[in-house]
């Protein structure tokens, strides 16, 4: 008899365990329903997302086109360096003439430069027409950005540091320098500054 009541009261215990179980399931589905999202608040976060993956498609196709559009603007930056030196060579034939005692004064030293003058600004036209511009020096404050300063030259009729002769032209391709300019600046005369000195002296003194 014992053991048959031992038996109904761990059957009553497993039934009570069940039911337990039971409820602790049907709890557990009722507070995943209650968590879970309405619909509309899930359509508008998988729009939202969508929104945003375009919009992060859209500056990668920007980027890529702002990227390409500069490899092509500035593929040609080695060219247009090298092509520079026809300018120069131009530039030293003509100072080469010039210097010359038997051609000076010459028609033929006329003429010939005036044609070296008519190939310079048609050099200067193309490149123009390819973004490539002269950079403005004579007369220009020294723009470390644009212009060397080569020499140093007296001249109190200037500011110092006033660009006063150009040495060889510097350009710039689109807002890019592609050479600066070579450039003498000037400079107060040793006697000025000497004599200024000597003022402030004779000035302290009274």
């Amino acid at each position: 008899m014992e053991k048959e009541q031992n038996q109904n009261d761990m059957s009553k215990k497993d039934e009570n365990n069940d039911a337990v179980l039971d409820a602790d399931i049907e709890s557990k589905k009722d507070e995943k329903i209650s968590k879970e999202k309405p619909l509309d608040e899930i359509v508008l976060e998988l729009e939202d997302k969508l929104a945003r993956s375009f919009a992060e498609m859209e500056n990668q196709r920007r980027r890529f086109e702002k990227e390409k559009e500069e490899a092509f603007e500035y593929g040609g930056f080695t060219f247009a360096k090298e092509a520079l030196n026809l300018i120069d060579n131009l530039e030293r034939s003509k100072q080469t003439l010039l210097k010359d005692e038997e051609l000076k004064n010459s028609v033929s030293l006329k003429k010939t430069l005036e044609h070296f003058d008519i190939i310079n600004k048609d050099l200067i036209a193309i490149f123009e027409k390819n973004n490539i511009k002269p950079i403005e020096s004579l007369n220009k404050k020294l723009d470390p950005n644009y212009h060397q300063a080569m020499i140093e030259i007296e001249d109190d009729q200037k500011e110092p540091g006033t660009i006063i002769q150009e040495i060889q032209k510097g350009f710039t391709i689109k807002d890019r320098l592609l050479r600066p300019s070579l450039v003498g600046v000037s400079k107060k005369s040793a006697n000025k500054d000497k004599k200024g000195e000597e003022n402030k002296e004779n000035l302290a003194k009274k």
